[in-house]
Protein backbone atom coordinates (compact mmCIF):
# COMPACT_ATOMS: atom_id res chain seq x y z
CA UNK A 1 0.00 0.00 0.00
CA UNK A 2 2.63 2.08 0.94
CA UNK A 3 4.76 1.49 -1.83
CA UNK A 4 1.73 2.45 -4.40
CA UNK A 5 1.27 5.79 -2.77
CA UNK A 6 5.41 6.33 -2.94
CA UNK A 7 5.10 5.59 -6.48
CA UNK A 8 2.06 7.93 -7.44
CA UNK A 9 3.70 10.53 -5.30
CA UNK A 10 7.10 10.26 -7.22
CA UNK A 11 5.36 9.80 -10.80
CA UNK A 12 3.23 13.11 -9.84
CA UNK A 13 6.54 14.60 -8.80
CA UNK A 14 8.23 13.65 -11.60
CA UNK A 15 5.43 14.99 -13.98
CA UNK A 16 5.58 18.23 -12.66
CA UNK A 17 9.18 18.38 -12.27
CA UNK A 18 9.11 17.30 -15.98
CA UNK A 19 6.96 20.06 -16.77
CA UNK A 20 3.17 20.72 -16.69
CA UNK A 21 2.86 21.40 -20.93
CA UNK A 22 3.86 17.28 -21.34
CA UNK A 23 1.38 15.69 -18.39
CA UNK A 24 -2.45 15.65 -19.63
CA UNK A 25 -5.35 16.31 -16.95
CA UNK A 26 -6.04 12.72 -18.32
CA UNK A 27 -2.64 11.54 -16.74
CA UNK A 28 -2.79 13.76 -13.52
CA UNK A 29 -6.53 12.38 -12.98
CA UNK A 30 -4.80 8.64 -13.22
CA UNK A 31 -2.30 9.34 -10.98
CA UNK A 32 -5.02 10.88 -8.59
CA UNK A 33 -7.37 7.86 -9.20
CA UNK A 34 -3.92 5.73 -8.40
CA UNK A 35 -3.08 7.17 -5.10
CA UNK A 36 -6.91 7.66 -4.32
CA UNK A 37 -7.52 3.50 -4.69
CA UNK A 38 -4.23 3.21 -3.06
CA UNK A 39 -5.33 5.36 0.39
CA UNK A 40 -8.81 3.51 0.08
CA UNK A 41 -6.87 -0.10 0.82
CA UNK A 42 -4.61 1.48 3.10
CA UNK A 43 -7.66 2.22 5.03
CA UNK A 44 -9.11 -0.89 4.66
CA UNK A 45 -5.93 -2.87 5.64
CA UNK A 46 -5.73 -0.59 9.13
CA UNK A 47 -9.49 -1.20 9.77
CA UNK A 48 -8.85 -5.28 9.21
CA UNK A 49 -5.74 -4.89 11.25
CA UNK A 50 -7.40 -2.87 13.97
CA UNK A 51 -10.29 -5.71 13.88
CA UNK A 52 -8.06 -8.18 14.23
CA UNK A 53 -6.15 -6.61 17.15
CA UNK A 54 -9.32 -6.24 18.86
CA UNK A 55 -9.88 -10.27 18.57
CA UNK A 56 -6.10 -10.70 19.74
CA UNK A 57 -7.22 -8.53 22.50
CA UNK A 58 -10.72 -10.25 23.41
CA UNK A 59 -8.44 -14.03 23.46
CA UNK A 60 -6.41 -12.56 25.44
CA UNK A 61 -8.59 -11.61 28.29
CA UNK A 62 -10.30 -14.86 27.55
CA UNK A 63 -7.12 -17.18 28.02
CA UNK A 64 -6.49 -14.93 31.55
CA UNK A 65 -9.74 -15.69 32.61
CA UNK A 66 -9.28 -19.28 32.04
CA UNK A 67 -6.00 -18.97 33.81
CA UNK A 68 -7.67 -17.52 36.88
CA UNK A 69 -10.31 -20.70 36.79
CA UNK A 70 -7.47 -23.32 36.62
CA UNK A 71 -5.68 -21.88 39.37
CA UNK A 72 -8.77 -21.32 41.44
CA UNK A 73 -9.58 -25.18 40.74
CA UNK A 74 -5.92 -26.17 41.25
CA UNK A 75 -6.05 -24.47 45.01
CA UNK A 76 -9.25 -26.32 45.74
CA UNK A 77 -7.53 -29.49 44.78
CA UNK A 78 -4.29 -28.93 46.87
CA UNK A 79 -6.87 -27.90 49.52
CA UNK A 80 -8.58 -31.01 49.61
CA UNK A 81 -5.40 -33.35 49.11
CA UNK A 82 -3.95 -32.01 52.06
CA UNK A 83 -7.37 -32.28 54.13
CA UNK A 84 -7.28 -36.19 52.98
CA UNK A 85 -3.47 -36.44 53.83
CA UNK A 86 -4.31 -34.80 57.07
CA UNK A 87 -7.54 -37.38 57.81
CA UNK A 88 -5.10 -40.35 56.31
CA UNK A 89 -2.50 -39.54 59.10
CA UNK A 90 -4.87 -39.47 62.03
CA UNK A 91 -6.51 -42.61 60.78
CA UNK A 92 -3.02 -44.07 60.48
CA UNK A 93 -1.91 -42.65 64.23
CA UNK A 94 -4.91 -44.18 65.94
Amino acid sequence: MKKTIRLSAILLTAGLAAGCSSVTVEQLEAVEATANNALSEARAAQDTANNALSVANDAAAAAANAQSAADAAQACCNANSERLDRAFSRAMSK
